[in-house]
């Protein structure tokens, strides 16, 4: 494997930490407090090619490699995991499966708009009791010839009252158990489909999540994406590609938190010494960077796979499966180098330490991850 970024590589990543610093830092604190969605961040993210970054650039993306994605991401995420997961849904989830299974009408009405940003995307799977059993699928989405009748709740769902096209799974028959889910592009607005209350959430609480519910929702039949009983196909595709999207997520929490840390250690005393200096700390950190490392790696390597064009079921897996957990170390560890300051909001490493929590659960739990996994692995 090449370790030596491209300088194209190189400038994206300064243009996303320049953009991490400048826009995302000044209010990060105030929209996790208030749990305030980052409009006019977005709105830049869009102007700099990052809600559309995979997308080939005649329907409106950046072109740019996954390698590149990992990059940005990550920087993001150092600084504002709220927005992170925002961008990660719109590229992972939503324009990546538009642009390889939708129709040229399909890509040209919904893909373009949402590759540019100019307006977000959100997908639909779990529901009350269908998290990391996608095949219990209870919405429901039956044929009426012309149209599909769509009745059913989506719990969790990410970007829920700021997106404006939606992929949602139903299943239109339930004696072909998995065999008989769709996937499908609704559109906000449409008569029966209502938004429920924000919840209310650890972490991450700057991204909007909702319940959705949908009573008697028409959706057109050229609004299904690929042949009927496609949709769970579908899903577990582009759940496989949007783990590197959290995995680079969890990195850059990772990432931020021990950039904080290890600063911490060298402007704290204590006993007359610099902190860092205490064995006990300096070993902490240690870990920390070594973990970091690691999961840089698992993250590059699947997207670099990814770009290949290989299978990144294994990889992906385990990249988010390890960046997530260190997410939860090394965030666990910052707050304790910081002591009692650790511990309120000003010196941010409380708020990564509650953001990192969710890695290890969205997009297939750590859990699910090693069921994942243990399939690839051969004898």
């Amino acid at each position: 494997m090449d370790f030596n970024l491209t300088e194209e590589q190189k400038m994206i990543q300064q243009a996303a930490r320049d953009f991490a610093q400048n826009e995302l830092l000044p209010g990060v604190i105030e929209r996790d407090e208030f749990s305030k969605f980052p409009t006019d961040q977005v709105k830049k993210m869009a102007e700099l090619g990052f809600l559309g970054m995979m997308v080939d650039p005649k329907y409106g993306g950046s072109g740019m490699d996954n390698v590149s994605y990992v990059l940005v991401l990550s920087e993001i995420a150092k600084v504002d995991a709220s927005s992170a997961v925002i961008m990660s849904v719109n590229n992972s989830l939503v324009c990546a499966g538009l642009e390889k299974y939708c129709t040229e009408e399909q890509k040209q009405k919904y893909l373009v708009p949402l590759a540019k940003g100019e307006i977000l995307g959100a997908f639909c799977l779990s529901e009350p009791n269908a998290g990391s059993d996608a095949t219990s699928q209870k919405t429901t989405a039956i044929d009426m010839g012309d149209h599909y009748l769509l009745n059913g709740t989506k719990n969790w769902i990410t970007n829920g009252s700021t997106a404006s096209t939606y992929i949602v799974m139903a299943q239109t028959d339930a004696e072909k158990g998995h065999k008989g889910i769709n996937a499908f592009i609704v559109e906000k607005g449409w008569a029966g489909f209502e938004i429920g209350p924000k919840e209310k959430k650890m972490g991450i609480r700057g991204s909007d999540t909702h319940s959705l519910l949908f009573t008697n929702v028409k959706v057109p039949k050229e609004n299904r994406i690929g042949e009927d009983g496609f949709g769970f196909h579908f899903a577990m595709e582009i759940l496989n590609g949007g783990r590197i999207g959290i995995a680079s997520q969890a990195l850059g929490i990772a990432t931020g938190a021990y950039e904080l840390a290890l600063k911490y250690s060298h402007v704290r005393e204590s006993f007359g010494k610099e902190i860092f200096k205490h064995q006990a700390i300096a070993f902490k950190l240690v870990d920390m960077a070594t973990q970091i490392s690691a999961a840089k790696l698992l993250c590059l390597k699947a997207a670099s796979e990814k770009d290949a064009g290989k299978d990144i079921t294994q990889s992906g897996a385990m990249a988010k499966l390890f960046a997530s957990q260190t997410a939860m170390d090394v965030t666990i560890e910052a707050v304790q180098i910081h002591g009692g300051n650790g511990y309120v909001a000003e010196y941010h490493v409380e708020r990564m330490m509650r953001d990192a929590k969710i890695t290890q659960i969205y997009e297939g739990t750590s859990e699910i991850q090693k069921i994942v996994i243990s399939r690839t692995l051969t004898s």
